[in-house]
């Protein structure tokens, strides 16, 4: 016999052998008949998986957000199945569930799929779907995998992931009456017709192992839920996302362009998405200097002796930019990190002076393949926010704490209702003691429980060099963005040799949070274009206030109105152009400037302007001196 023990603590006794099905049924028919699959010790598995020795156990049903990956996973299947079917001589890639829901699966074929083929694909799909058949699960040692590819079923890009493969054996699953069968670690959920409700979504190239120089493939994307009301909420979210894209409100709302003729992934930002993010910039600073961060500066370009003593030159050449000077050979800084290493260590520090925090928004260039470039989401060169915290072991949790504080402050500032905290726990390989993870991954638990904040477990999925949390935004309309990240790092200190002196005189290293609150502030101003559909509030708004004469003879008071503005620090500018004053309403709502101030005989003669703001209300009357106060209160109170 061996011990499971549930969720809630309590323990049940089954025999060895007993599946996670059979330990669903014991615990009820209702949850065997909702189980989509479990979790076993923090895995993923199949219902079927048999479990032989004392374990926790989680029953997952469609409640379960890692049940919808899941269902997804097992969505791609059923397409890659249904694709084969009707094109049997595509050959299948790879084909992952998506963050934050989704799935996609590439194929090589001979022509790009059509929407007419998008069509079949999805009706093939429903009677695969309909025919409820069981994924089947089989294991096969890797040379009769390897065989089966290279013999059977020719697929040359299976081949070429399983020669990767370091295991003795991989794992097969089928399904469907063609009993289409794919290399998959799993799980997926017991039978086809638990995918309730599927949209082929559409098809676009990408490039064998997104590199441009290999084969080129069709992806195509899809989505799965457990019942048809959550896919068609889905698909309206997804039809508004399409309104707020920044690509689209970026360029009309003469923020900045991503086109790719000056060079992919490198954006242009225009004047007025230069005001947004100066905005931005001059807030953090603002708030870390308030909350005990010296802001530095570092070079864009250091030496390769510099990357070579991070590691960068071991693990992240193929993502650097070099520069040949002269024979010597440079490289553009991917991570700020280094330089903030070197910062630290101009001085010897005495236990007494920790923690010092140091900060920098600093533009870092990465060389991401073109295939995965994506707007401002994606980019080659952008602007972190990074921070490096430098303490004393016994500091780490109320620094972690502190930077919860402003995680908190900001993403309420900038008008998120709501986010989600992850903790990321050691890695099968990692650098560091037992010990100092043990403390350090308690000393984020700790801390997320001091600020009476719910997190979640991601067990194994912190990197190599430390513990960490992420955290997760809530847009508008309902999609989630990983934003802040508060990473534990025990790798760049052993590096750079960082050290402080103790109160025995000698010397220790001490424990360094790395963090971020924006991420990339490109990324994260793109979020707030679509989180805003590009109606920001007045804080950030670029022009706060337009004013528009209404003929020739009124434009030297709305110059004068304008001057008035700006000297009360509210950004203002006046549309003299020969356009009817109609027209400029027009244009300066569809820019979506808060607002818009009106000027004619009457407003001169009493020295006053008439106020249109959002949602086309408008007074008439109104003192400059009064409207300055209510702008200003309004931008203080960051609204």
């Amino acid at each position: 016999m061996v011990n499971i023990e549930l969720p809630d603590g309590s323990i049940l006794e089954i025999s060895k052998g007993r599946t996670v099905l059979d330990v669903a049924k014991q615990i009820g028919p209702r949850l065997a008949e909702a189980a989509l699959a479990g979790k076993v010790d923090g895995n993923l598995v199949d219902l079927q998986y048999a479990i032989y020795s004392d374990v926790k156990l989680e029953i997952l049903t469609e409640k379960s957000e890692e049940s919808l990956h899941v269902l997804n996973h097992s969505a791609a299947h059923v397409m890659a199945g249904a694709v084969v079917d009707l094109f049997p001589n595509a050959k299948p890639t790879i084909g992952p569930s998506i963050d934050p829901v989704g799935f996609y699966y590439d194929f090589f074929v001979e022509n790009p799929f059509t929407q007419e083929d998008i069509d079949k694909i999805q009706k093939r799909v429903e009677e695969v779907i309909q025919e409820n058949s069981e994924f089947d699960r089989e294991e096969m040692s890797l040379a009769d995998a390897i065989n089966y590819y290279e013999k059977v079923d020719k697929n040359k890009f299976k081949v070429e992931i399983l020669k990767e493969t370091e295991a003795d054996n991989v794992s097969f699953y089928s399904h469907g009456e063609g009993n289409f069968k794919d290399l998959c670690r799993g799980p997926h959920v017991p039978y086809t017709g638990k995918i309730k409700a599927i949209k082929i979504l559409s098809a676009s190239s990408a490039f064998w192992r997104a590199d441009a120089n290999k084969e080129s493939l069709q992806r195509v994307y899809g989505v799965a839920f457990s019942t048809e009301k959550k896919l068609k909420k889905h698909l309206t979210m997804l039809e508004e996302a399409k309104k707020r894209d920044h690509r689209i409100i970026g360029p009309q709302l003469d923020l900045f362009d991503t086109a790719d003729e000056w060079g992919p992934g490198m954006p242009l930002i225009y004047p007025k998405g230069a005001i947004i993010l100066d905005v931005m910039k001059d807030f953090w600073k603002k708030e870390h200097r308030k909350a005990g961060y010296e802001i530095v500066q570092t070079p864009h370009v250091f030496k390769e002796n510099v990357w070579q003593t991070s590691g960068h030159i071991e693990y992240f050449m193929e993502n650097m930019f070099p520069v040949d000077l002269k024979g010597e050979q440079w490289y553009i800084k991917p991570m700020n990190c280094p330089g903030h290493m070197m910062i630290y260590n101009r001085k010897a520090y005495s236990y007494r002076e920790l923690p010092v925090r140091i900060g920098e928004m600093g533009t870092v260039y990465r060389y991401e393949l073109s295939g995965t470039l994506h707007g401002l989401f994606r980019i080659r060169g952008f602007t972190q926010d990074d921070a490096h915290i430098f303490m004393l072991p016994d500091q780490l949790e109320d620094e972690i704490v502190k930077v919860i504080e402003i995680v908190e402050h900001f993403y309420k500032t900038f008008g998120f209702q709501e986010w989600e905290y992850f903790i990321s726990t050691k890695p099968d390989k990692a650098i560091g003691t037992d010990e100092g993870w043990e403390h350090a991954t308690k000393a984020l638990m700790k801390a997320l429980e001091r600020a009476n904040l719910t997190y979640k477990i991601k067990e194994g999925e912190g990197v190599f060099y430390g513990p960490k949390i992420d955290v997760d935004v809530k847009d508008a309309i309902g999609r989630r963005w990983q934003l802040a990240t508060i990473q534990v790092d025990f790798n760049l200190p052993d590096r750079f040799n960082i050290n402080y002196l103790g109160e025995d005189s000698q010397k220790h290293k001490p424990y360094v949070i790395h963090r971020v609150i924006y991420g990339a502030i490109e990324r994260f101003f793109a979020i707030l274009v679509e989180n805003y559909a590009g109606k920001m509030p007045i804080w950030l708004s670029p022009v706060q206030v337009i004013v528009i004469p209404i003929t020739d003879q009124h434009i030297d008071y709305a110059k004068q109105v304008v001057e008035d503005l700006l000297k009360a620090d509210i950004r203002a500018e006046a549309d003299l152009s020969g356009e009817r004053m109609e027209y400029k309403i027009r244009q300066a709502t569809l820019h979506k400037i808060p607002f818009i101030l009106n000027v004619g005989d009457k407003e001169i003669e009493d020295k006053t302007i008439a106020v249109r703001s959002r949602g086309n209300k408008v007074e008439f009357g109104v003192k400059i001196s009064e409207f300055i106060k209510k702008v200003r209160k309004l931008i203080e109170a960051y609204e």
